[in-house]
């Protein structure tokens, strides 16, 4: 049954701003006294601090929600997975993408040092694009004479992690919508291109870019492809709130990097194969209802998130409740229109942050003369 979006929000987001404020303050004292003594050390104790927030969101998708992950891998891959640097490539197709890596990451030991590239917006959100920062997560502009140094300088600075790191690139640059899908068809049907179904057309700056600078110290590449069933809605952060579940298939085929083309070029075109492949990956199993070959693996529901939760709750509860009855917070009118005031804060931060994943408003469709939309509409 749906939980109504209040009653689980405003619980959850006290717990989660309270806590994520906590280890945000954590992490900041660890930049300033820790990083510039020892980086190794500040990134080895930031990992498991980061994860003392993470973990509340896994718990929300595989406690709360009840979301279920299949995996599709094959067995050799799936023994490495956590145990070596990675770039991982997907499809960008639902507004939680990024939690189901993140769920991946976790089974497999490297949560805190799960990297991503993202626009430099998700640096600004309350709680979690602060925690990414500190976690030295790449943040672009979208414009590349601008991106470039910073994605070379990022990739620098990951030469000497001291530990298993994926990186998560979403080549496309966007989420899935039909109007993006319509503009990618056109585009690709007046350039000669494979007219793509499932998926948007990849932009290949960035990997290219990637794969150039990482491949000395990065050995492999997982090619993930993520598939959401046509019979339930599309899962976002407000579903997982109100505790409505859902299954999400994906597939991670590696390939090593040392098998990439040596040519910018050829590297670009290699991503973009990549992609049709999916496309056909996926329009058999939206046709089909086959999704792949590839071995179902088990990766469970740890019981640590859970755990994490319940500490965090007992922890924060027990703070409250020692504060109002300090206080007397809740016996003055001005107590309690600070404590409504605080609540309602509570709601408008959870707010954005659940905004901020909406697939409808990512990337905002700009309205161009009819010979330049399509392009511009890629580009986005």
């Amino acid at each position: 049954m749906a939980i109504p979006a209040v009653v689980a929000i405003v619980p959850v987001g006290i717990l989660f701003i309270l806590s994520g404020l906590i280890v945000n303050l954590m992490q900041a004292v660890l930049f300033i006294l820790i990083r510039p003594i020892s980086k190794k050390l500040y990134r080895k104790i930031n990992k498991v601090v980061a994860e003392l927030l993470w973990l509340e969101l896994i718990w929300l998708i595989d406690w709360w929600a009840g979301i279920k992950v299949e995996l599709y891998v094959d067995s050799e891959t799936f023994k490495l997975m956590g145990k070596e640097h990675a770039l991982l490539i997907c499809n960008h197709r639902s507004d939680i993408d990024w939690l189901v890596g993140w769920v991946m990451a976790q089974r497999s030991g490297c949560l805190g040092s799960a990297l991503a590239i993202m626009k430099k917006e998700a640096m600004f959100l309350p709680v979690i694009g602060w925690s990414m920062w500190f976690c030295e997560y790449v943040f672009l502009e979208r414009s590349w004479s601008k991106d470039e140094s910073t994605l070379k300088s990022g990739f620098r600075r990951l030469e000497d992690f001291p530990m298993p790191f994926w990186l998560a690139l979403f080549v496309e640059g966007t989420r899935f919508t039909q109007s993006k899908l319509m503009a990618a068809q056109e585009y690709a049907a007046s350039r000669g291109l494979p007219i793509p179904r499932n998926v948007l057309l990849p932009r290949t700056k960035g990997f290219v870019s990637s794969v150039s600078h990482m491949r000395s110290f990065v050995p492999a590449i997982y090619d993930c492809t993520l598939a959401i069933p046509n019979n339930q809605p599309p899962p976002t952060l407000l579903r997982m709130f109100r505790g409505q579940s859902s299954v999400i298939k994906l597939q991670i085929r590696r390939h090593p990097m040392q098998d990439l083309p040596e040519t910018g070029d050829g590297i670009g075109q290699w991503c973009k194969d990549v992609f049709v492949t999916k496309d056909a990956l996926l329009e058999k199993y939206y046709t089909k209802a086959t999704f792949s070959e590839l071995q179902l693996q088990n990766i469970g529901r740890p019981i640590k998130s859970l755990l994490v939760v319940i500490i965090w709750s007992c922890l924060l509860g027990y703070g409250i409740f020692k504060f109002i009855q300090w206080s007397s917070l809740l016996s003055t009118w001005e107590g309690i229109a600070f404590s409504v005031t605080f609540l309602v804060l509570v709601v408008i931060l959870m707010q954005i942050l659940i905004q901020s994943s909406d697939s409808e408003r990512s990337t905002p469709l700009k309205v161009l003369p009819k010979d330049s939309v399509t392009e511009q509409l890629i580009q986005q």
